[in-house]
């Protein structure tokens, strides 16, 4: 006897398709939220649990602000959006016929992940040329792990030039190099420089942390190329000022435990940290399409893959031109290729047509030279001083991921203005050693 059959039912719901999200930076964060009510199930993956707010990461590197006071946990996300979950894991590999991503999770294993629509949005890392020995002896800045190893760095080198009595590690402890005058160079190197001249200025018996010496080093022919060269001149003498030796046209040949070799000379130094370049990260060659040098993907004009069809790349892992000119990777671009992929996605879903093309709208460019002083590139105008800090301080402050982020960076920058301290001067212990 056959089994009765099953009532049609006329109504009955279809599954729903499946958002994953590779990256939990500004643009995969972005292109989350813009599917908040699209009828969609998104999975959210990252190798971190927390969102970094980039643009400060150098004020936890020298100390100015404690790690958590920049960042925000990922996981907070599915409490606000129903539809948005999170997975701890790192991608290791890309399948765009399967349409499954093969990911690896803390003490668990690997896991298989389908998908309907992926988005890329790994970011960068630092790039050293094809001199990957260098990053042994000077880090980059792009986790929060790299700013808290640097402020160790810095913190360390002042301790032990005090414990010394040879002169000459004396002065290579209390010298510090920065490669690359990109706008995280040279708010590292004002930073720098003011926390050796203000910050711990009676905090020693044997040295005087303000004898530091601090030199920016550049293969170009000036510093900040992505401003005009009016606010590259400004923010140079600025930092000139607060005792930075800035040095433009000098290509580093070598980095080691002593320091660096540069146009040829040894400068020695203890601390040498490495703002220079960066390049995609390894997840974008997983996808097989086209990338430039720095390993970012060309995308369409919708931010998708030419070879695979709802596989979109956004952020500084992809690469685009407008206007004959490169979109620029920075917050706000990322910012604005994640809501844009998200749109485009929700469309997709419901039959629509994509709609324009991506086009970024620049809302300007900022980078803080110390205290007091920021500059600042909106189109046609240019500003820098005073003013420009204020309005840098409170854009940035708008623009922290949590309200207790904005409450505590408002207030320790308050009081540092006022007293001229840091909050987290802490130097990260080592393994102990047997016996201690």
């Amino acid at each position: 006897m056959l089994p009765p059959e099953e009532p049609i039912v006329a109504n009955a719901a279809r599954p729903k398709k499946r958002v994953l999200i590779v990256g939990a930076g500004f643009a995969g964060i972005a292109a989350a939220r813009a599917l908040k009510r699209a009828d969609v199930e998104i999975l959210l993956v990252d190798r971190r649990n927390h969102h970094i707010f980039q643009p400060l990461l150098y004020q936890v590197a020298t100390a100015v602000l404690s790690p958590s006071e920049i960042a925000a946990p990922i996981r907070q996300l599915e409490a606000k959006q129903k539809n948005l979950s999170v997975l701890l894991a790192e991608v290791r590999g890309i399948n765009l016929g399967a349409r499954t991503v093969d990911a690896i999770c803390p003490e668990i294993g690997s896991r298989k992940l389908e998908y309907d629509f992926l988005v890329i949005a790994t970011g960068m890392r630092p790039s050293y040329f094809g001199h990957d020995e260098f990053a042994r002896f000077a880090p980059g800045l792009k986790s929060l792990n790299d700013a808290e190893t640097i402020r160790t760095k810095i913190l360390s080198a002042f301790e032990l030039a005090e414990s010394t009595d040879d002169p000459k590690e004396r002065a290579r402890q209390m010298t510090f190099v920065l490669v690359g005058g990109g706008p995280t160079g040279v708010e590292l190197a004002a930073s720098i420089a003011q926390l050796v001249t203000v910050t711990l200025r009676d905090n020693f018996r044997k040295i005087d942390p303000a004898k530091s010496r601090i030199l920016l080093l550049d293969g170009g022919d000036r510093i900040l190329p992505t401003f005009a060269e009016s606010l590259s001149r400004k923010a140079a003498k600025r930092l000139t000022k607060l005792g930075v030796e800035v040095s433009t046209g000098v290509k580093v040949e070598k980095v080691d435990d002593q320091g660096v070799i540069a146009a040829g000379a040894r400068i020695s130094s203890a601390t040498v940290l490495w703002t220079a370049g960066v390049s995609a990260s390894p997840v974008v060659k997983m996808l097989g399409t086209t990338t430039d040098r720095a390993g970012r993907a060309f995308v369409g004009s919708f931010m998708d893959v030419p070879e695979a069809p709802n596989v979109f790349v956004a952020g500084d892992a992809a690469t685009m031109t407008q206007d004959g000119h490169p979109v620029p990777g920075v917050a706000q671009a990322a910012i604005q290729q994640g809501r844009f992929v998200g749109r485009v996605i929700a469309n997709r879903i419901k039959g629509r047509k994509d709609g324009r093309p991506f086009r970024y709208r620049n809302k300007g460019n900022m980078a803080v030279v110390g205290k007091n002083f920021a500059i600042l590139e909106a189109g046609r105008l240019r500003s820098s001083g005073f003013l420009t800090w204020v309005v840098w301080a409170a854009l940035h402050v708008l623009a922290l991921p949590q309200l207790q982020n904005r409450f505590r960076v408002q207030t320790q920058w308050f009081w540092s203005y006022l007293s001229g301290q840091r909050s987290s001067r802490l130097i990260s212990e080592g393994p102990r050693s047997s016996g201690s």
